[in-house]
């Protein structure tokens, strides 16, 4: 890999370190606010709401402009977002304009390694970016969680430069700072990141041709034999992680009594499996063989059943991150599929908007689901429950779908055999 990937991989890591601390962050000014439990999974669902109201255009955006630049202007959206939050906007408002610089970074992130890399070397890349995306999640919520620990917090509000009055009074006050510098830094390497010499496709102005353009996408990724399978699957994982993140805070402080800090490090446990799954995953599973993963999708789902079981960290610990690993192994594969098959057929901005799209309707739905199931009183446990079953339900059902689209291509050359 050349230096340009390896500055690519900077820029992401500590765009995605900043989103998770400031995700704790969040849920920590809600709790302050005395706001109803509910809202916390709804962090989630406002963040995410651009990446499916804005599809249509931030794919065309990303393919208008060299990569790096529209990932600078992107990190700026999110500084934006967080001094909103530092100036006492609403979290859930604040966040929210936190998503729209997110959906409008990610075709660039993703897209720019199928226009900077032979698509030989797509799984070792995600591998790559999944596994140090997970270790930006790990030391994201690890940031968090330590930033609101009251005897942290104290002393860094203790410190302060000589003859100088920062104004930073308050936990969150300083929380924010420390996240914003960590955008900054992102933005700061977006301005190295190296041009991939693709050709840009002028942005249309009328946003019907836009729609339009996006609707011709989706459908042509939805019929593909390939396309659907690892769309269908990275759908439903990136649906069922955001959603695992608040069952994990909610499951810590029932079953094992854990505060948010110490709960949010139960996160990190799951993003240490993910990120061991995604590194075993580019080393053992090439692009063509990488359908073959799906069955590790139904153990996923199995595996945070026995979540209920649990009633001590130290087996918590070690059930977590073989979750992780089920769910890193499996989805990287699927990634690199699904982008090769985009970038194929439809461009790389077109098709990671299209797979945002889907994704994050599905993380819309799925914790729009737990948070009315939290706020109707439902218990953690059915909820875990629950949330097992139809995510192993759904990949056997995925992994129905890919094999009847095997018989009938293996049917299809049969009779084109038959005819030579």
């Amino acid at each position: 890999m050349s230096l340009g990937f390896y500055i690519i991989m900077a820029a992401q890591f500590f765009s995605a370190l900043a989103d998770n601390a400031l995700l704790i962050a969040a849920i920590a000014i809600l709790r302050d606010m005395h706001a109803p439990v509910a809202y916390e999974p709804l962090l989630k669902t406002f963040f995410t709401v651009s990446y499916v109201v804005l599809a249509a255009f931030v794919g065309a955006f990303a393919d208008s402009m060299p990569k790096w630049r529209v990932m600078f202007i992107s990190n700026g959206i999110k500084i934006a977002g967080c001094g909103l939050m530092f100036f006492n906007v609403h979290p859930l408002l604040a966040y929210a304009v936190v998503g729209l610089g997110a959906a409008a970074y990610s075709p660039a992130k993703y897209g720019i390694l199928t226009e900077y890399l032979p698509h030989r070397l797509l799984v070792i890349a995600n591998g790559w970016i999944e596994g140090l995306t997970v270790v930006a999640i790990i030391l994201g919520v690890l940031i968090g969680g330590l930033l609101i620990k009251p005897d942290i917090a104290v002393k860094l509000l203790t410190f302060d430069f000589p003859g100088i009055d920062t104004g930073i009074d308050t936990v969150a006050e300083m929380n924010l700072l420390v996240i914003g510098l960590l955008y900054l830094i992102a933005a700061l390497f977006n301005l190295f990141i190296p041009d991939t010499g693709v050709d840009h496709k002028p942005l249309k102005k009328n946003p019907l041709y836009l729609l339009h353009e996006f609707n011709h996408c989706l459908r042509l990724l939805w019929r593909d034999r390939l396309g659907q399978i690892s769309l269908a699957v990275t759908t439903l994982f990136w649906g069922a992680g955001a959603t695992l993140q608040f069952i994990v805070i909610e499951w810590a402080k029932e079953a094992l009594n854990l505060d948010l800090s110490k709960a949010s490090m139960l996160q990190g446990v799951v993003a240490i499996g993910v990120a061991i799954g995604a590194v075993l995953a580019a080393r053992f599973i090439t692009l063509r063989k990488s359908v073959r993963v799906i069955p590790l999708g139904i153990a996923m789902g199995v595996g945070v059943m026995a979540m209920i079981a649990v009633r001590d960290t130290r087996a918590a610990m070690p059930l977590l991150v073989i979750v992780g690993i089920l769910s890193g192994f499996f989805v990287v594969p699927m990634n690199a599929l699904l982008q090769h098959r985009g970038h194929i057929l439809m461009g790389a901005g077109h098709s990671i908007a299209v797979q945002n799209f889907n994704e994050n309707l599905s993380i819309l739905v799925m914790t729009g689901v737990y948070s009315l199931l939290i706020k109707l009183g439902l218990h953690i446990y059915w909820v875990i429950v629950l949330f097992g079953l139809f995510v192993s339900g759904m990949m056997w059902l995925v992994k129905r779908r890919h094999e009847a689209n095997q018989r009938i291509h293996d049917d299809v050359s049969h009779l084109e055999d038959v005819r030579h």
